[in-house]
């Protein structure tokens, strides 16, 4: 079905923040937008607003006078719902009440048109829950925008229950016409993005209630080795923490107290105190004006090696070995479980232990651990954390191995995962398991998480480029450590894994003609692939459920 045409008229309720970025979007794109509001002067209000903004960026030279004028030209603020009745897409953005939402559907019904498309923008709320309380549930579906809405690409099309696949597949066209990444998903709780995302904010409040790292260097590790554009503590002051603890509270309950979603009595008592970020001027960071901007912590420069002796496949970190050869420093390289070794200190990639338990049962020592990054060439920090009793000469070492490849480096306590490691793998579980659930297909998970939240990779992706069994283990040994169903890995997750190790059968025995026997691909060729990257990935192939193909978050 295609995307509604630009002379359909499009309505919004509600002229709050969000009620006016997506007006604006309508109208941009070419419709005639009706925007009303209960507030007294709030529609015109906003529609001033619109106006002043892109008077901005006229004068910025990113609109022309000519663009501006005819988009103001399309909004028009009307004083009720009943002036709505021309409308072919109302969107609702008001209070997330689910009793005023159904009210306000519910009246809508008897006022638009009978082929008018009905769209909630809830961000919690249960779009099935919404569509009982209209008497054709069939046109109402979740148009969910994320903040602010002309800029952030992201639009999460939700399906009801009794949602028609016309009414979202139109929904998902025109979010497409409007300049948007649509994706698919079905109402659950958090649909995509606020679920998925949970595991970004909860792991960094974890390290931090173990006193494993400050805030500020846990978000230095995050943006500077990671990748991501914030690290959590800054990204939940701006968000707010009375939102980002109500959407995980939300969220929590929602899955019946699910412990992968337990809140933080960390936040908690920052909302208890009204410490709620930015937006009060104190959070995890002081906002005030003149406050001194955090400083991570940072190791003291140390001596570089002269030799590093490489131990077989460094997987996922394999590119520090051309890093320390480009660096000056001689390499040897020899069969081995994948580990570095410089003036008998050994240092390797996280693997979901502490360095403590690995050193003590693979015994190495001293052993010093480092944190995953997304790109080693680019990070410009790693995470170290040396195993109890490694001596501080043995820790300058491997100081010194990456500050003579240009990164700061950030010693923080013996946390089982570091910062990176542990995050991504959480947020790749999750992923997963909302892929099997069928809340979205793989590939709209990515899609979400890049372009809703900014992750600098999907977690599904990532989680392929690490290889799936090293985030198994990483999983895998979180949970031993804590011993909490918190850390339960996907059970997709070891399925690809498994899948990866069946045999091909020969030719012909249990294959119809043409097609490719299991493990092979469609021109006969073997997929025979190191078990660090299995050969049936998560993303974007095998999606048991959802609909495929076709900057702020809480």
């Amino acid at each position: 079905m295609a995307a509604l045409a630009p002379s359909v008229t499009v309505a919004v309720v509600g002229a709050g923040a969000m009620g006016q970025g997506i007006a604006q979007v309508a109208a941009q794109a070419g419709h005639p937008v009706l925007l009303t509001d209960s507030r007294p002067g709030a529609a015109q209000a906003a529609v001033e607003s619109i106006a002043k903004a892109l008077t901005a960026l006229v004068e910025k030279g990113k609109r022309t006078a000519a663009e501006r004028d005819a988009t103001v030209a399309r909004l028009r603020a009307v004083d009720g719902l009943s002036d709505l009745a021309p409308a072919g897409l109302v969107v609702e953005a008001i209070v997330e009440d689910l009793d005023v939402k159904r009210r306000l559907f519910a009246e809508l019904e008897d006022i638009v048109g009978a082929d008018a498309i009905l769209a909630t923008n809830t961000s919690s709320l249960s779009v099935t829950a919404i569509g009982a309380g209209v008497r054709r549930p069939e046109r109402l579906a979740g148009l969910h925008f994320f903040n602010p809405a002309p800029l952030m690409a992201l639009v999460e099309i939700v399906s009801g229950l009794a949602t028609d696949a016309a009414v979202l597949d139109t929904l998902f066209d025109t979010a497409k016409a409007w300049g948007k990444s649509p994706v698919h998903c079905r109402s659950t709780p958090g649909f995509i993005v606020n679920r998925v995302a949970r595991p970004f904010y909860a792991e960094g409040l974890r390290l931090v209630q173990e006193q494993a790292a400050d805030p500020a260097t846990i978000d230095a590790v995050a943006r500077e080795a990671g990748g991501f554009r914030m690290g959590p503590f800054e990204l939940m002051d701006l968000i707010g923490h009375d939102v980002n603890f109500a959407v995980t509270r939300s969220v929590h309950a929602a899955y019946f107290g699910d412990p992968r979603f337990q809140p933080s009595l960390i936040q908690q008592e920052l909302v208890e105190a009204g410490r709620l970020g930015r937006k009060t001027g104190r959070g995890f960071y002081d906002h005030s004006p003149g406050a001194a901007k955090p400083v991570p912590r940072n190791a003291e420069p140390a001596a570089k090696p002269d030799r590093v002796l490489v131990q077989g496949d460094l997987g996922s970190a394999a590119a520090l070995v051309g890093l320390l050869r480009e660096a000056g420093i001689a390499i040897e390289e020899t069969a081995g479980p994948g580990l570095l070794v410089a003036d008998g200190v050994t240092l390797a990639l996280t693997d979901g232990r502490t360095a403590t338990a690995r050193a003590a049962e693979d015994g190495i020592a001293p052993l010093v651990l480092f944190d995953l990054a997304l790109d080693y060439a680019k990070a410009t920090r790693v995470a170290l954390a040396p195993a109890d009793g490694t001596p501080s000469e043995a820790v300058a070492v491997a100081t010194g191995l990456f500050q003579a490849l240009d990164k700061a480096v950030s010693v923080i306590d013996d946390a089982p995962g570091l910062v990176v490691m542990r995050t991504v793998a959480m947020l790749a579980s999750e992923a997963a398991d909302a892929t099997m659930q069928g809340v979205a297909s793989a590939v709209d998970i990515d899609i979400a998480m890049t372009k809703g939240v900014n992750y600098p990779l999907g977690p599904l992706a990532w989680a392929d480029r690490i290889g799936l069994p090293h985030v198994l283990a990483v999983l895998d040994a979180l949970a031993r450590t804590y011993g909490e169903d918190r850390y339960r890995a996907s059970a997709l997750l070891r399925r690809r894994i498994s899948a990866s190790h069946i045999p091909s059968p020969p030719r012909g025995e249990g294959q119809g003609e043409g097609v490719a026997p299991r493990g092979s691909t469609s021109s006969g060729h073997s997929n025979t692939i190191a078990e660090s990257t299995p050969r049936i990935p998560l993303t974007p192939t095998l999606s048991p459920g959802g609909r495929g193909g076709k900057e702020l978050s809480a």
